[in-house]
């Protein structure tokens, strides 16, 4: 099959021909029909994830159709349309007992701890538990649009978050998973307040429910903006880029027992940052963490997109040949394209 592969990290992927993979017991192989490209695809690219073994294939937003059954499936047909979140759980230890896949002690990702989707096919683990089966009217460049950005902001405002019609929500970060939540938040009722650098990505975070925005910028009060704008201080602030300063301001300006969720990653020398739990303390803030969502929480996104609350399409940027793939891969780490960029030709 045709794959995007690198053999060291930070060094140029290119495109060939690697083996067909088998599905394992239990697990299925996709026929990949799109896949999306994340800003987590290039932090493994770059060796900030020490799960990714050398030589590597990327990619962990897909949707497509299953192509072969591995031992002991069952409840599945080849051909059906599917797609999987980006953490898929074993099904038998202590967290996906309670119903949290997510966290899952044994986790299988596609992308990095196995090879991914940026490629004809991919093989994915623990089928049963994680599979998502996909409606008819659902096209394949939103399904995969969902597996990472969508569906872990579905997870870090809903579930997390809480959030109230009402309430004020600052999103720190207008890349797909800023974009994301700023578009959930608005469905739920919230008032939201959208921060970036970029005035394509703030203009584009008003047309998709941002009440507000904060132009980051070098020299910007973000934490006094953000305060002034929500009288007081957001309710539920989202780090939704991962990095020290926008956990740090995410914290700082939410309002007395407001909640933060820290979706975008901080890995390498950011993984530690500093952070102000004098005002975590004194204020009794909550912090959470968001890494994806469950299999089972899809139908309840999946219902809000059927009677169009949610609208995930609006999220898609630009479509791409596997052939581009290496190109905008490199590029997200400086100037990642707007939108959800999706691979949709192989």
């Amino acid at each position: 099959m045709k794959a995007v592969i690198f053999e060291r990290f930070a060094q140029a992927p290119e495109v060939r021909r690697v083996p067909d993979p088998t599905p394992g017991a239990g697990g299925v192989v996709v026929k990949v029909e799109a896949t999306g490209l994340c800003r987590s695809d290039w932090h493994g690219w770059m060796g900030h994830d020490p799960d990714i073994v050398l030589p590597h294939v990327p990619g962990h937003e897909l949707a497509g159709t299953i192509y072969a059954l591995g031992k002991g499936v069952s409840g599945w047909q080849l051909g059906e349309r599917v797609t999987v979140p980006f953490v898929a759980g074993c099904g038998t230890c202590p967290e996906c007992r309670s119903g949290n896949q997510q966290v899952c002690e044994r986790q299988f990702q596609p992308g990095f701890t196995a090879w991914g989707s940026f490629a004809e096919y991919v093989a994915i683990d623990f089928a049963a538990n994680n599979l998502v089966r996909l409606p008819d009217e659902l096209d394949f460049a939103t399904a995969a649009s969902l597996g990472c950005r969508f569906a872990t902001s579905f997870r870090a405002v809903v579930d997390h978050g809480r959030v109230s019609a009402g309430e004020w929500v600052a999103v720190h970060g207008c890349g797909g998973v800023g974009l994301s939540a700023i578009m959930i938040a608005s469905a739920l009722g919230a008032n939201v307040v959208a921060i970036d650098v970029k005035t394509e990505a703030l203009a584009l975070a008003r047309t998709l429910g941002a009440t507000a925005t904060v132009d980051a910028s070098a020299g910007t009060d973000v934490v006094g903006a953000v305060r002034e704008v929500t009288g007081g201080g957001a309710h539920l602030s989202i780090d939704a880029l991962g990095h020290p300063v926008t956990a740090f301001n995410s914290i700082m300006n939410l309002r007395r027992r407001g909640r933060h969720v820290q979706v975008g990653l901080l890995l390498a020398e950011h993984s530690r940052p500093a952070l102000p739990m004098d005002r975590v303390v004194g204020w009794e803030l909550e912090i959470r963490g968001s890494h994806g969502m469950q299999a089972h929480r899809y139908p309840a996104m999946m219902e809000m997109m059927r009677v169009g609350k949610l609208q995930p399409q609006k999220l898609l940027g630009k479509r791409i040949a596997l052939d581009d793939a290496p190109a905008a891969l490199m590029r997200m780490g400086t100037s990642g394209d707007p939108g959800i960029s999706v691979i949709t030709s192989f």
